[in-house]
């Protein structure tokens, strides 16, 4: 059972998610906070796997919260879940030690599903999040990666089109492939190139396909 803390202002948005996230039958809403300062206060009595985080709170909003929370329980997920998908925002918070950016328009089943990636130590991030990250980052390609070579040309496709913001449907629709054959390849672009998820494959292959384009 993974144990889940929700934290925002507004009274309405946690009672909603609260209703949401109890019908999986894997998470627990183990309690609810206001600010984070409230939900730092909290931790050690609760012990939450996830933190449910906003991002505008008064007296200590999400990307400071989220700083503390991951200086102090490094073992506890901090997963922000807001209106606001502002790049400063989402730079400083995933900086900071959030391991997922997700706006609040997102499907009930999609955000139970990022709960559980996170638990397991994958990031999520919702779409176009990732693209506001990496054009945020300034990577040297002098070089290409280790083991850059093994990829096949399909491979090379495929992260080029993950590098582009693309899901797995979407990729498969444009290269005429099944989800699960791009599933397949996506699995031997990690373990070939040693990344923990497709946000690592982004963040490596956006400014080498950025600079094969110029």
């Amino acid at each position: 059972m993974i144990k889940v803390l929700l934290v925002d202002d507004e009274n309405l948005i946690r009672r909603g998610l609260k209703a949401l996230l109890k019908l999986e039958n894997n998470l627990e809403i183990v309690g609810e906070a206001d600010n984070g300062e409230t939900a730092i206060n909290q931790i050690e009595n609760l012990q939450p796997d996830v933190i449910l985080m906003d991002v505008r709170m008064p007296i200590m909003d999400g990307v400071a919260a989220t700083k503390e929370i991951y200086q102090r329980f490094p073992e506890i997920k901090v997963l922000i879940l807001t209106t606001f998908d502002d790049d400063e925002y989402v730079t400083q918070a995933l900086r900071y030690g959030a391991a997922g950016y997700l706006l609040k328009d997102t499907p009930s089943e999609e955000l139970a599903q990022a709960i559980q990636s996170v638990y397991k130590g994958y990031t999520q991030l919702g779409p176009g999040i990732g693209k506001k990250v990496i054009s945020q980052i300034s990577i040297p390609v002098n070089n290409l990666p280790q083991n850059w070579q093994n990829l096949t040309p399909r491979e090379q496709e495929i992260l080029k089109l993950i590098a582009d913001g693309a899901n797995n449907r979407e990729i498969a629709q444009t290269l005429y492939i099944s989800e699960k054959t791009v599933k397949n390849h996506i699995t031997n672009i990690l373990r070939t190139l040693n990344l923990r998820d497709r946000t690592q494959a982004a963040i490596l292959a956006y400014p080498i396909f950025k600079k094969q384009s110029q």
